[in-house]
């Protein structure tokens, strides 16, 4: 447990001791604040974040994957990643103490979203239930496209490799959940495939959280996709450190 901490204040702090941050901060917050005002959220008059969060999924596409670039595969063209496996820690300890402290990086930009729950709430009398599932959904959202980009960070030396390979595959197991791409797979695929296609897919499990329900099946859902990308980090790590 003590590796853990040690990796995670490590990561966490290096965060903030670079522009890298701010740098993110600034543009999640912008182009968050941007898609939703675009998309008419006054002229809706809804006390409601579902505009806010609707744009999220296509948002962390990009996002995401610039946060999860770094985690490996700079260690690994540094050569520091050979130092970091020789010290008194376990793989898993490194892998989860790296995730979680961009995951915890990605809540603190969510958090600072506040000022929309703050803009709904002066516009009108919202209901606080789909805005504290649709933030949870974010949340976890956030943590699968992050297990993904950390797995493809650990396969490359290169982030931008790694940051384009994780978009793709983010992109889509979102586009995979979206009306046109269903009706499209509709057309020469069976039901039963295009349904379990739908299942895999981002969009059918968070969008559920923009209403306020929160469902086992979606919390599964977001629980497997961190577990199984972070446990194929681990493994591609493990191998490494083997050899």
């Amino acid at each position: 447990m003590h590796g853990f901490w040690a990796v995670f204040k490590r990561e966490l702090k290096s965060y903030f001791t670079t522009p890298l941050a701010y740098v993110f901060l600034v543009i999640f917050l912008f182009f968050s604040g941007y898609l939703t005002f675009k998309q008419g959220f006054l002229d809706m008059r809804q006390a409601d974040m579902r505009t806010f969060f609707m744009n999220l999924p296509l948002l962390f596409i990009f996002m995401v994957p610039a946060t999860a670039m770094r985690l490996w595969a700079e260690e690994r063209k540094s050569g520091s990643i050979e130092l970091l496996l020789t010290l008194p820690i376990t793989v898993v300890q490194a892998v989860l103490g790296k995730f979680f402290a961009a995951w915890v990086f990605l809540a603190i930009a969510l958090a600072f979203s506040f000022p929309m729950v703050i803009t709904v709430c002066y516009l009108g009398q919202p209901d606080i239930g789909p805005i504290v599932t649709g933030y949870l959904g974010s949340w976890l959202m956030a943590g699968g496209f992050l297990a993904i980009g950390c797995f493809f960070s650990t396969i490359s030396k290169n982030q931008v490799i790694a940051f384009v390979l994780s978009v793709v595959a983010c992109a889509v197991l979102v586009f995979a959940g979206m009306p046109t791409t269903l009706n499209y797979l509709s057309t020469f695929l069976p039901a039963g495939l295009v349904s379990a296609i739908e299942n895999m897919s981002f969009q059918a499990h968070f969008e559920s959280t923009q209403r306020g329900v929160l469902e086992f099946r979606d919390l599964a859902y977001f629980v497997l996709l961190i577990v199984g990308w972070t446990a194929a980090s681990t493994i591609v790590l493990e191998e490494r450190k083997a050899s």
